[in-house]
């Protein structure tokens, strides 16, 4: 909405000389015109780095996907196959043929340690447990980039969280937290979205919302010059904000050609299980987020707690995971945004070597895998490797929170950095002993 906040010193018709205007409670957070010529100069003086985060709530199998052991008996192997990759002694599940003739340019970590057996999205997006979290107000990583490095436009949100609301609430991703409300993601599921597109205005709302800013032009004729300067710049910022569509248009794939579209698939928007929508447009729409100006897009992609049928689950999902998750990576270095923009692919563990009496593989947190690509990172390299059963880290274990510093790092974030929270005490981002993984700097 638009107040009008008076001070001191009044004019002959009752308005302050220090009056200003006031915008707030918009769907993609709350913006007062006294920082918008502030944060429209910092996006002129920084490089738009920016990062892709996708969960994969339930928890992905690495044994059928990234960490394959052909060799193993038969109730560890299960019934999928390996296939080559574009890069020689790389080999991925036959179900994910998109990525293994792209494996050039991703990365994938298999000694993925430090996480615990929680079904939950806390520990990849924040970096601790769901109870350290909450006890703590642990920021998710989307909070932090907007904190730390800010919007890259006065219209443009520096965070957009496009996670569905998910049954199974602990899959759902934590608050900005220290980070404070105001670096909350923009949430833009469902009937939130018709809230943000002005274009679907009245009439009557139109011209209510440009008659409130014709007042303030009223205001502004009657101030002093100096001021007039700066509420002039003020002004025109304030009608762009308010009748801006880029961040709705960013989610509008309608505005895509039919062959972008076609390559990336489509998936469908209903929840798997009691997590989340096998859903391709949401990968399309984190590239179109990015490309517009946001800093971090967060994505809960698909359901993969397969504790029974696991693999006539996987041969469902896993088409449609590789289709999207390629088309973005090769979209990405297709629009020359592969430097800049980093892309994260993870879940909350791995899955039992073992295969159970049901078909299935449980809960598994000794070990796991990672997919990463762009940020200007080497790519096509396998890190680390796991025993002959896949259950254990025997090369290069590296910790979670080691893959979220680096993703930090790439986005020129100390992941130490100091950041007060809301009652002014000092905290670093992420411990000391995280640290950038060396392989997969920027």
């Amino acid at each position: 909405m638009l107040s009008l906040i008076g001070g001191q010193g009044k004019f002959c018709d009752g308005v302050s000389r220090r009056s200003f205007l006031q915008i707030g409670a918009l769907a993609m957070g709350g913006l007062s015109l006294p920082t918008l010529l502030q944060a429209e100069q910092q996006a002129g003086s920084r490089s738009h780095k920016a990062v892709i985060m996708v969960y994969l709530s339930g928890g992905m199998s690495h044994h059928d996907t990234f960490d394959m052991k052909p060799d193993a008996p038969a109730e560890i192997r299960g019934e999928f196959s390996p296939i080559a990759t574009n890069v020689n002694g790389i080999r991925i599940s036959e179900f994910l043929p998109r990525l293994a003739g792209m494996m050039d340019k991703i990365s994938v970590v298999r000694s993925l340690v430090g996480l615990r057996d929680e079904h939950s999205s806390f520990q990849t997006t924040t970096g601790y447990g769901m109870g350290i979290t909450q006890r703590e107000g642990r920021p998710n990583a989307g909070s932090v980039v907007s904190r730390v490095l800010g919007r890259t436009s006065p219209v443009i949100p520096a965070y957009v969280d496009l996670f569905p609301t998910m049954q199974h609430r602990p899959y759902n991703i934590p608050g900005p937290g220290f980070a404070g409300p105001s670096h909350a993601g923009a949430k833009v599921e469902n009937d939130q979205i018709n809230l943000m597109r002005l274009a679907e205005l009245t009439q009557s709302e139109f011209r209510s919302r440009r008659a409130l800013l014709e007042s303030v032009d009223r205001i502004r004729r009657s101030l002093d010059r100096r001021p007039l300067e700066r509420m002039d710049i003020s002004y025109r910022q304030a009608f762009e904000v308010l009748t801006s569509n880029r961040l709705v248009d960013a989610l509008d794939l309608t505005k895509e050609s039919p062959s972008i579209r076609a390559r990336y698939g489509f998936g469908s928007s209903r929840h798997q299980g009691d997590g989340a929508p096998l859903w391709n447009d949401q990968l399309l729409m984190a590239r179109r987020l990015v490309e517009a100006g946001v800093r971090c897009v967060s994505v809960a992609y698909g359901f993969w707690d397969t504790h029974g049928g696991n693999f006539r689950h996987l041969r469902g999902n896993l088409p449609v995971y590789d289709c999207g998750i390629s088309a973005l990576v090769e979209d990405l270095h297709q629009r020359g945004l592969d430097r800049d923009v980093s892309v994260i692919v993870w879940g909350e563990f791995g899955r039992t070597p073992r295969i159970n009496r049901d078909v299935g593989r449980d809960h598994w947190a000794p070990v796991n895998t990672v997919l990463m690509a762009g940020g200007g990172m080497p790519t096509g390299q396998l890190l680390g490797a796991t025993d002959r059963i896949g259950a254990y880290a025997t090369q290069n274990p590296i910790h979670y929170r080691n893959i979220l510093a680096t993703l930090y790092h790439n986005l020129g974030i100390d992941p130490h950095t100091i950041v007060r929270d809301v009652f002014d005490r000092p905290t670093t981002i992420l411990p000391e002993d995280a640290r950038p993984v060396r392989e997969l700097c920027a």
